[in-house]
Parts: structure tokens; C-alpha cells; sequence
């Protein structure tokens, strides 16, 4: 008997399992790798660093999502290379998982634009152990400034920084100061939570660079009314145990958040193929990795010509497609499959009760945009269970402004003093980008 066609894809992300899905019936037998063992919903990860949900609620484990799938068998192991010739994927533990196709969705780590040695004092938020260190750090600066006795000290705990106004940091800023201001506002006896200062700094000349002028406005606005200070046009020329240096003086902070741009995984590097600045592997128009027709690259592991946005839709599309050829080939059609994108719009949301909308034939702001927000990504998840409980911890927090989430955690060294890790993209990571908002990609 003819041994079966191997498929691997690496990385359990939107476009991994939308991949999977694709190659549903295709006769072959496929292997999925991860570094973790859950599919993270990333759009939401930053609500567990901010005390809104429970790290559960928005991750599932990976076997349990393609348990039904007999053709599918699941590894936990981080990638450390690809022999494209061989075609083999090597994993840390020395084990080789042979192929014939092979789908990279590896994802992105942080990138700091040369600055390294930033990442300790400025962690961004990527992984689940990200956003519970985070919330740990969040929490921590509370309790240091309950205990503080020197009123300028004290300041120093309660001012957050985050660096890059794009989704992610708006998200943040607006969480971060109603986590102050509403959830712990009663909470402490020596000191004001409502003292607590947010800093949002933005290189460019506006937040969420990639919407329309008139809705980045509206953020602007939305954030200064929550209370923010958005500083735009600021690039960062430091980051240190003290804070943050800018182009326009220095804030002092022991809590920086890093929200400015991504690196791609190492893929590029395993192949030897052309790769761009931010280390995404150049593919062609049907994803395909030039000289290895038979790899595709997907979501941040892969940049095309014509411009495609970093978020989990197109992720998904990507990954899709990338199953589609595959499913095609090995029903004997070899025939051109370019890709081609489907902008559904861009979402983003600012606090409890500010989001934006824009579908290009729709736009909205305000509450109704918030609820509009609330029940695309509830829409999104997996499994009626945490759609149910996250609907309705959404709608106790709209309500009370209570976050019931918050558990200082993760005992130990915080990021702030921790080593910057040598390689700031690991492989086999789940590609988990924003859904419907675009990355920011702003220099410091």
C-alpha cells in the first residue's frame, strides 16, 4: 500500500487550524506543531493582563480542538529548523518530523528596532505567560503604592507607559486607566487609585495609524476623556529601569508596556530564502515559498508583494488557502492558485464603552460600536461555553466596572528584572495576530 502524503504545519494559530480545516479529507496524513499545547485567541489577550478574563477563557487545548480528526496528530515541541531539501522539520529534543507539504504559520515575537536591551524594562504581549506577567506587574505597582511612604516614589509606581499607538496600545491604555480609576478605586486606604497616570506614546502623527484620519480622531478623543495622556509624535530613544527617554524629555515609570512593532519567526533563516525587514519570508502569489513549491508560509511568518494586513482574519485566509492547494494537488490539480485577501474592516475598542467599527460600508463609534465590537469577537471564539461566560463577564464589568480576574501570580522575578531572551521570535509558536485591527509597525 502507497504510504500516505505527510503534511506538517507548524504553529496552532487562526492560520494553522484554518489550514488543518482546509485539508480536511485530503487523504493525508498531518501533523501539527506547536511550542505550546493551546490555541490562543490573541485579540483578546490583553483583557487577562488587564484583569478583565481569566487566562482560560480564551485559550483551548490544541488536541482537544482536532481530537475529532483521525488524520491529524498533534506535537508539542518548539522548531528549531527546516532541511528543505531532506524535508524534515527538526524540533529542540533532536526529534525529525518528515514531510511532504509543509505550512509555516510561526508567528511573531516583539521587536524592539535594534534596541534589545529595551525588553526587560518594556515586556510586550504575545503569550499567556506575557499577559499573566503582566497583570502581575499591573497589580504588584498597586500594592508597592500602598506601602510607599515618599509621595514622588509612589508616583512613580502609579504612572504606565506604554510605547505604540496602535490597537494594541490603545486597548491597553483605555483598560489600564478603567482598571485604576473603576475596578480599584476602593480597594486601597493609603492612596488614590484614581492618582494613577497612563501614558500613551505614538512616534507617528496619529493612534491607529492604519484607520480612516476622522476615526483615529475619535480615539485620540476617546482616550484623552478616559483620561490618558496620549503624547503623539514622541519616539522613544531609551527604555531603562527608570522609565522611558523620549525625543521630548523623560517620564519616569516602573511599568512600560511594549506595543510598537514584530519580528517573524526564524523561517526565513531555516530556508535560506530572501526575507524582509522584519524577518517575514517573501512568498509568492500563491504562498509559496520561492524555490520550495511544496512549503508555504502564512500569516506573520510571510510577506506578499501587495500589501496584507497583520491580523487573524487574514491569517485565517491565508491558512486556508495554503489547505486548499495542498487538498488540490493531492487530487492531481497543479493548476495556478494565487492568493487574493478579503479586508473585512478593521475594529479596535477603548475602554468599556468606546470601540470603532470600520467594514468600509459601515462605520461606528461610541457604545454602539463597543456592543458592535463585543459581538464580532464573541462571535470569533470557540465553544459556546466561554461565549456564554465571556458575554456575560463583559456585561457585569459594563455594569459594575468589577474585574474579578485579579490574582497576582507567577511568583518570582518580574519582567522588569529579568534577562532579555536570545531569541525574541521562538518557533513553532501559535500565529495569533489582532483580529480586524491592523499591527502597529511604528519605530521608536
Amino acid at each position: 500500500m502507497k504510504d500516505k502524503p505527510k503534511i506538517v504545519v507548524v504553529g496552532g494559530g487562526f492560520g494553522g487550524l484554518a489550514a488543518i480545516k482546509a485539508l480536511k479529507g485530503s487523504g493525508g496524513d498531518i501533523t501539527l506543531i506547536d511550542k505550546r499545547n493551546h490555541h490562543l485567541f490573541q485579540p483578546l489577550l490583553y483583557q487577562v493582563a488587564t484583569t478583565s478574563l481569566a487566562p482560560a477563557e480564551i485559550a483551548w487545548p490544541i488536541r482537544h480542538l482536532v481530537y475529532k480528526r483521525n488524520d491529524v496528530r498533534t506535537l508539542m515541541g518548539n522548531v528549531v529548523a527546516v532541511d528543505g531539501h531532506k524535508k524534515e522539520v527538526a524540533l529542540a529534543d533532536g526529534t525529525k518530523v518528515p514531510y511532504d507539504y509543509l505550512i509555516l504559520g510561526t508567528g511573531a515575537r516583539h521587536a524592539y528596532f535594534g534596541h534589545s536591551d529595551w525588553e526587560p524594562y518594556a515586556p510586550g504581549l504575545k503569550t499567556l505567560e506575557d499577559a499573566t506577567a503582566m497583570r502581575r506587574r499591573l497589580l504588584v505597582a498597586f500594592e508597592k503604592a500602598e506601602l510607599e511612604t515618599d509621595p514622588a516614589r509612589r508616583q512613580d509606581l502609579l504612572t504606565f507607559v506604554i510605547i505604540g499607538g496602535g490597537p494594541t496600545g490603545v486597548e491597553l491604555a483605555g483598560a489600564v486607566i478603567e482598571l485604576a480609576r473603576i475596578t480599584l478605586r476602593s480597594d486601597f486606604r493609603n492612596f488614590r487609585p484614581e492618582d494613577a497616570r497612563v501614558v500613551l506614546i505614538e512616534a507617528g502623527p496619529r493612534v491607529l495609524p492604519n484607520f480612516k484620519p476622522e476615526m483615529s480622531d475619535y480615539a485620540q478623543r476617546a482616550l484623552k476623556e478616559l483620561g490618558v495622556d496620549v503624547r503623539l509624535g514622541t519616539p522613544v530613544t531609551a527604555v531603562h529601569a527608570d522609565g522611558v527617554d523620549t525625543a521630548h524629555g523623560s517620564i519616569k515609570s516602573d511599568t512600560v508596556i511594549w506595543a510598537a512593532g514584530v519580528l517573524a519567526s526564524p523561517a526565513a533563516k531555516w530556508l535560506g530564502v530572501e526575507a524582509d525587514k522584519a524577518g517575514r519570508v517573501k512568498v509568492r502569489d500563491d504562498l509559496s515559498v520561492p524555490g520550495y513549491p511544496e512549503i508555504f508560509a502564512i500569516g506573520d511568518t510571510a510577506v506578499l508583494p501587495r500589501p496584507i494586513p497583520g491580523i487573524g482574519d487574514a491569517a485565517k485566509q491565508a491558512g486556508r488557502h495554503a489547505g486548499q492547494i495542498i487538498h488540490a494537488r493531492l487530487r492531481g490539480n497543479a493548476g495556478a492558485m494565487p492568493f487574493h485577501y478579503h479586508h473585512l474592516g478593521d475594529i479596535a475598542t477603548i475602554g468599556r464603552s468606546r470601540a470603532l467599527i470600520d467594514f468600509g460600508w459601515l462605520r461606528l463609534t461610541g457604545w454602539i460600536g463597543w456592543w458592535t465590537w463585543g459581538f464580532a469577537h464573541i462571535y470569533f471564539l470557540i465553544g459556546m461555553k466561554n461565549r456564554i461566560f465571556i458575554a456575560l463577564n463583559w456585561l457585569w464589568i459594563y455594569l459594575s466596572g468589577y474585574r474579578s480576574a485579579r490574582l497576582i501570580t507567577q511568583d518570582g522575578p518580574t519582567p522588569a528584572s529579568a534577562s532579555p531572551e536570545a531569541d525574541p521570535a521562538p518557533a513553532g509558536t501559535a500565529d495569533t495576530p489582532q483580529l480586524g485591527s491592523t499591527k502597529a509597525k511604528l519605530r521608536p
